[in-house]
This record gives structure tokens, C-alpha cells and sequence, in this order.
């Protein structure tokens, strides 16, 4: 291992939570390295006022970082693993995904209440289309509005009263060490987590052998594999934030199961459908089931949001 190790990260406080995490790991493992923080602003970061989807394109959180990483700038990039695109650039990957945080999303209500306890036309604040289209299939008398902003800012909205409710990751919540009592789990079973969701990706350079070694104890071979089935789905469809997508994969032993959605903004169609088979085989799980839930009518869905019907 080199001396020195410059990580590139985005500014946020949950980015720098998560970065100051990975380099916790590593100066524990390796007390003589100097480790250093590159702060990095990426175009996710500087477009506030349009919902995502609107922004358009892949890599909104992460581009900035792979340009700088792929120019030597920074040796490692540490990423929140749903924010990366699944092509990468050439001559980078994901060497090392540490164990995954909670993959659930919460809601945080001015009064405490879970999903179902919130009232009929109670605003929800949420910037996810993948949210938004689940909460509307299960809640359609909810009023649901665009939310984006960090974690800190989301709250402060809830505080200020501009909204009932806001749905936020979990792991959030835990890696900045917040205590919200008011924070209820919403079950899979009603919002299915997003691709990647409370995993992190540590990219690098392929050619660089010896830090893809160095790091290699951060690894956590069971996330990786239940992330290698989201993304293939992911991958499969080719998704972009434009169209809501969910995949969420499961290990028992050496068996995984991987459930997967396709559905359209209104809500008014929801596709899901559940795979199950050796984690062996976890990217062709991923695929297969994508391949299902476009036959069924995610083909169509994906060509009329994208203007191909």
C-alpha cells in the first residue's frame, strides 16, 4: 500500500459520513497512511430546483468524481452505490462494497405516524420518482410533492411545516448518527427499495492492483452479491431517474431472492414480480427477472417514457 491515498467524495454531510467511515477502516488497518479528502462537486449537486428526473442523464452524483479519478487526481472515489451508473467508464470499477446499511426507506411525519397512519391529503415530500409512484399505488389519497436537498434540508422543510411527511433512506438516518424517533420502516412489501440502496461502491483504477489489495479486507462478499443481481436488473433495462425502478436482493444461506419492479409515474401501474435461485448465478437472476416484468408490460411502460411508443 502507497503512503498517501487521496479519496474523492461529493460535499453533503451524509457523503462526507460515509467517506470518513471508509477511511476510518483504512487508518485502522493501516495507521502509517496518510489519508487525505478531495471534495468534489458534481452536477447533482449544483442543480437543486428541478426534480431529478427532469435533470436528465446518468451519473448526476457521480461523473465529476470518475473524471477526477481517471485523470489521478484522487485514488479511490467512495460512492453511495445507487447513485452509480452501471457502465462505468473505461479503466475504472468497483473493487470494494463494505456490508450494506439498512436498505429500507422511512417516513418522517410531523406527528410521528407510520405510512398507514398518516392523513387522507397529507402533502408527502419526496424527489423519487421510484417513491412516489409506490406511495401513490398504495396511498393515492396522499398529496405528494417534489423534495430534493440534502438529508439536513429534508428535515428542516418537515420542521418548518412545509410538509407532513418526507421519505428518506435509513441508512442515512444511521451513518449520520440521527436519532429520529419520528422515523417509521416502510415495509418492502409496499415500497420496494431503490437499486444499490444503503450499499457503498469504492471505485478505483483497474490498473491499480496494489490498492485494489490494500482494501480488499473491506470487502463484503454478500452485499456484493445481492448488489451484482440489482444492477443486472438495472442494467437489463437500461434505467435511467426518469422511469421508476426497484430491485431489492436477498441472501439465505446459498440461496438468493431477488424481487424487482417496473412501474409507471401516475402509479397506476405496478409491476412486481420475485426470483429465486443459487447466489451462484445472481446477475442472471437480476437479468432474467427484468426480462420478466418487460414481457408483462414493462416494455411499454419504458417506450412511453421515453418518447419510443
Amino acid at each position: 500500500m502507497r503512503k498517501h491515498i487521496k479519496v474523492g467524495t461529493r460535499g453533503s454531510k451524509l457523503a462526507l459520513a460515509q467517506t470518513n467511515w471508509v477511511i476510518g477502516q483504512i487508518k485502522e488497518r493501516y495507521p502509517e497512511i496518510q489519508v487525505e479528502t478531495v471534495i468534489i462537486k458534481t452536477k447533482g449537486d449544483k442543480i437543486l430546483d428541478v426534480p431529478l428526473a427532469k435533470v436528465g442523464g446518468k451519473g448526476l452524483f457521480v461523473k465529476e468524481i470518475e473524471d477526477a479519478l481517471l485523470r489521478e487526481e484522487i485514488d479511490l472515489a467512495v460512492h453511495s452505490m445507487k447513485d452509480v451508473p452501471t457502465e462505468l467508464p473505461e479503466g475504472l470499477e468497483i473493487a470494494i462494497i463494505p456490508e450494506r446499511e439498512s436498505p429500507y426507506d422511512v417516513v418522517i411525519s410531523q406527528g410521528g405516524e407510520s405510512i398507514d397512519d398518516l392523513p387522507s391529503g397529507a402533502t408527502v415530500g419526496t424527489s423519487s420518482l421510484r417513491r412516489s409512484a409506490q406511495l401513490k399505488a398504495y396511498r393515492p389519497d396522499l398529496k405528494i410533492e417534489n423534495l430534493r436537498g440534502n438529508l439536513d434540508t429534508r428535515l428542516r422543510k418537515l420542521n418548518e411545516g412545509l410538509y407532513h411527511a418526507i421519505i428518506v433512506a435509513q441508512a442515512g438516518l444511521i451513518r449520520l448518527g440521527l436519532k429520529e424517533e419520528r422515523a417509521k420502516p416502510i415495509s418492502p412489501e409496499i415500497m420496494l427499495p431503490a437499486i444499490g440502496q444503503g450499499a457503498l461502491a469504492i471505485e478505483v483504477r483497474e490498473s491499480d492492483h496494489d490498492l485494489k489489495e490494500g482494501l480488499s479486507f473491506l470487502h463484503h462478499e454478500e452485499t456484493a452479491i445481492c448488489v451484482a443481481a440489482e444492477r443486472a436488473f438495472l442494467a437489463t433495462l437500461e434505467g435511467g431517474c426518469q422511469v421508476p425502478l426497484a430491485a431489492f436482493a436477498r441472501l439465505s444461506g446459498d440461496n438468493l431472492t431477488v424481487e424487482g419492479l417496473i412501474a409507471d409515474p401516475s402509479g397506476e401501474t405496478i409491476l412486481k414480480e420475485e426470483l429465486k435461485g443459487p447466489k451462484e448465478e445472481a446477475q442472471a437472476l437480476g437479468r432474467k427477472l427484468a426480462e420478466i416484468l418487460l414481457g408483462r408490460g414493462g416494455r411499454k411502460i419504458l417506450d412511453e417514457v421515453y418518447g419510443r411508443a
